[in-house]
């Protein structure tokens, strides 16, 4: 054997043995965390399998919620290329989750291989971000909020979707929102939640934007123009009809006729979810179609309760 090829080997060999211990590294990792998500307080609540409760106050499955906690630990920097391929793939295929689908199945990715500009997607709270996020003064968080009776007709749709997959009887509209307006909801409670980020907003709103989606459905291609400014991309001269191009890309209407919203899947730690479960109506007020008086009225008294004197309370 020349001396080039057993160098070579050599590395191999090296790599090899990296590799495998990178892999026990993260396995224990995964198993820590795993063990301290077991041993917090859980329940039933708005969903289909057991939602246990952080010591953050923030519900979550148990492996959305270690992944979120892999996260914290591990995440150095934010995934995605700047091109969005919505004729191929998802939405969520193309901007992950951090604790949905990079930080689960025991792997701790490599961020740094990922391509400028790197893009990421949670749905947990701001207690929970990693804290480079939020000590990196370049890293933009992006947060949309709804009006909580529309938001939580959606999670209850979407939840009923899951658990029909799963062979499970859906939850009654009655019962879901008493789980909901309990807190007892998947990265709840929801008031809490948006709290969170819109404090996060006032606090710092060079590196925090918040948006709500009614303003958003109003004028949506005013608020393409205002990220692209928070994320310092604006538009410049030429490109006047670039935030109306962009609002047509991404019309709901059209995502959802395509291909990979109908075919699709989102490989995630909840197993594969078919992309259309994401796409409902996506309109506002819908929630007068499903919800009761009474439980419209028990939501308001929820949310006057917890936003009073935010600044949210109109939301």
């Amino acid at each position: 054997m020349s001396a080039m090829s057993s160098c070579l080997q050599s590395v191999a060999e090296q790599d090899a043995d990296a590799g495998d211990a990178q892999a026990e590294a993260n396995l224990q990792l995964y198993n820590h965390f795993t063990n301290l998500v077991s041993s917090l307080p859980s329940s039933n609540g708005l969903g289909y399998s057991q939602l246990f409760l952080h010591g953050q106050g923030w519900h979550a499955y148990q492996g959305v919620m270690v992944g979120a906690m892999v996260a914290g630990a591990c995440f150095s920097h934010p995934p995605d290329a700047a091109d969005h391929p919505f004729h191929t793939l998802g939405p969520h295929e193309c901007i992950p989750f951090l604790e949905l689908q990079l930080y689960t199945s025991d792997r701790v990715p490599d961020l740094g291989k990922l391509q400028d500009p790197r893009l990421f997607a949670t749905h947990v709270p701001f207690v929970a971000l990693p804290r480079s996020v939020v000590a990196t003064p370049g890293c933009k968080v992006v947060y949309v909020c709804r009006d909580p009776k529309d938001t939580f007709v959606s999670l209850w749709h979407f939840m009923n979707k899951l658990r029909a997959n799963k062979g499970m009887e859906p939850l009654s509209v009655e019962f879901a929102a008493e789980q909901f307006c309990a807190g007892v909801s998947p990265r709840g409670p929801y008031w809490e939640h948006v709290l969170g980020y819109w404090r996060a907003h006032l606090a710092r709103p060079e590196q925090v934007l918040l948006f709500r989606y009614e303003e958003m459905q109003r004028d949506p291609a005013a608020h393409v123009r205002r990220l692209a400014e928070f994320v310092g991309l604006p538009f410049g001269a030429g490109e006047d009809g670039t935030a109306d191009a962009t609002v047509r890309l991404c019309a709901f209407d059209r995502m959802n006729e395509l291909r990979a919203t109908k075919d699709g899947k989102m490989e995630s730690v909840v197993g594969a979810v078919d992309n259309s479960f994401f796409f409902r109506r996506g309109v506002v007020g819908d929630w007068m179609n499903h919800l009761s008086p009474e439980i419209a009225q028990r939501i308001d008294a929820v949310t006057r309760s917890k936003f009073q004197g935010s600044g949210l309370i109109s939301i």
